[in-house]
């Protein structure tokens, strides 16, 4: 391929045989071929001048936005954490929305697996002190038939608990 300096050798080169010619036509024909080359050497200088700025920029806004997405990511983090430590306190509703929600922030083919470990992240931390206040202790369902409850209908809070 050639780069614009070759371009430019041979828009030149058609301009040296331009003055060299002895039949009009022929240096009409060496002329447009030496404005032809001369063009595509100045298309082809723009074309690398605008991929380097492109690149450059590229690259530019590329850290920008990984500094972006860390510190929205730190964000995120406490906000998810503080959302945990009052999980038990939040009405059951609120937590069946919040749960719904963040089971479908996923892709959307992913949806069910997410919900799932929502849903066993939840029972894994479950603050057992204020849990238990909440939960009949004649309980006949199993932490594992409730977190199956959670994985099917999608509901943040087991069996037992008010509705």
């Amino acid at each position: 391929m050639f780069k614009s300096l070759q371009y430019r050798a041979k828009a030149t080169a058609f301009g040296e045989l331009v003055k060299t010619s002895t039949r009009p036509e022929e240096s009409l024909e060496f002329q447009k071929l030496e404005r032809r080359f001369a063009s595509l050497a100045d298309n082809e200088q723009a074309l690398a001048d605008d991929h380097k700025s492109a690149v450059y920029a590229s690259n530019h806004d590329q850290s920008r936005g990984a500094a972006l997405a860390v510190e929205e990511e730190y964000v995120l983090r406490c906000l998810g954490a503080a959302l945990i430590m009052q999980w038990n306190t939040l009405p059951t509703t609120l937590q069946r929305e919040v749960f719904d929600t963040a089971g479908s922030v996923g892709k959307l083919l992913e949806t069910a697996a997410l919900r799932g470990q929502i849903a066993r992240f939840l029972h894994k931390h479950k603050d057992d002190g204020a849990y238990s206040e909440l939960t009949p202790v004649d309980s006949t369902h199993s932490d594992a038939a409730a977190l199956s409850r959670w994985d099917d209908e999608g509901g943040a809070v087991r069996d037992g608990l008010p509705t």
